[in-house]
């Protein structure tokens, strides 16, 4: 049998390491849960989760740009490099 056949992609290996690094996480929140109603004194405190958890949905939002916007952008740095090629031409 020839050993290329039991190669794994690396997209297939990914997905495999993913998988499993979501099951590990989820245990040990689950560990993190148990520990905590043991030793309610070693939570954190709510208002840092709530902080935590606001940080880590701001960072996750996706900000994304109008094509009305990309366009004002791109005139925008259209003119600023020509100036500077213009000013650039001058000096010489």
């Amino acid at each position: 049998m020839p050993r290329a056949a039991n190669r794994l992609s690396s997209d297939r290996l990914r997905e495999l390491a993913r998988a499993g690094a979501e099951v590990i996480l989820k245990e040990l929140r689950a560990e993190i849960i148990a520990i905590e109603r043991t030793f309610p004194e070693l939570a954190l405190p709510k208002r840092r989760r709530a902080l935590r958890r606001s940080v880590n949905k701001a960072t996750e939002r996706a900000r994304t740009m109008s094509a009305a916007a990309r366009r004002a952008v791109s005139e925008r740095m259209k003119r600023y490099w020509a100036e500077r090629r213009k000013a650039k031409s001058k000096i010489k």
